[in-house]
This record gives structure tokens, C-alpha cells and sequence, in this order.
């Protein structure tokens, strides 16, 4: 199933996102810029791609990190899953995070991550007194002993 997303570019810069592949889920997001940006080492920076969306209604914009720029150069979205939501329309940015003990360069037009559209089940709440029973019960991290 394919869907269809109206895309601005609202920059010179911007660039359509791209697969690697045509079986990869993600999409290559580009830094927007007209040179290099520096990344200092243990810091942060937010990077714009140039880019707004119009998604569609019950999805949302999973940014991810492409793995590439993890492993190899140490950077990676600081809050490590970005979400778009769908009725977000102004510029879609990356914050950009260096995990190194070195200054790092994003180069212009430097694939910066990767986004995944994503449906949502819509939540209500029921206050309860009392949740059902599991056998896990309240166990929390580890508790499972895998």
C-alpha cells in the first residue's frame, strides 16, 4: 500500500526525500543548507531539511537515524525518535546529535536521518480501580529474566 504525500520545498536547498532501496522503509532526509555545519563534540544542533508535509490524517513522521552516521560518525537524533505529527505544517527538523569527543561536519545536502510514515490507534481512558491480572504483573525491566 503506497500513499501519497504533498511535499514543499521551502528552500533552494531542500531535497526530495529518497530511498536506498525500493524495499527500505525509511526515507533519506537532507540537511538544507549552503555549506557545513559544525556538530561539536557532546552537543547539539538542529538541522532543517527544507522541507514541509502534508500527512495524511492518523499518521504520523517517525525520524529515525540512518545507521550509517550512527555507527560511523556518532550522530544520531537527540531525542532518537522524532515524531511529525500529521497536522504539522512548518519546516521539518532534525536535532542533530554528536555522541563523539570530536567536532563533526554535516556537509550540505548530507543525508542527516530517515523517515518512516507510521498509522496511530487513537487512544480514550478509562479510569479504573483495579487493572485484570497478568502473570507478568507489575514486573518491569529485567523482570522477564530474558
Amino acid at each position: 500500500m503506497e500513499s501519497t504525500i504533498n511535499i514543499k520545498l521551502l528552500n533552494e536547498f531542500a531535497k526530495i526525500p529518497t530511498r536506498g532501496s525500493e524495499d527500505a522503509a525509511g526515507y533519506d532526509l537532507y540537511a538544507a543548507t549552503d555549506g557545513p555545519i559544525r556538530i561539536p563534540a557532546h552537543r547539539t544542533i538542529l538541522i532543517g531539511t527544507g522541507l514541509s508535509m502534508a500527512l495524511p490524517k492518523g499518521t504520523f513522521l517517525g525520524i529515525y537515524p540512518r545507521s550509517g552516521l550512527a555507527t560511523k560518525q556518532g550522530l544520531r537524533p537527540a531525542n532518537c525518535v522524532g515524531v511529525v505529527d500529521s497536522d504539522y505544517r512548518g519546516e521539518i527538523k532534525v536535532a542533530l546529535h554528536n555522541d563523539t569527543d570530536n567536532d563533526k561536519d554535516i556537509l550540505a545536502g548530507e543525508r542527516i536521518a530517515q523517515g518512516i510514515l507510521h498509522s496511530y490507534i487513537p487512544m480514550q481512558f478509562n479510569m479504573v480501580e483495579e487493572l485484570d491480572k497478568t502473570e507478568r504483573g507489575a514486573g518491569g525491566f529485567g523482570s522477564t529474566g530474558k
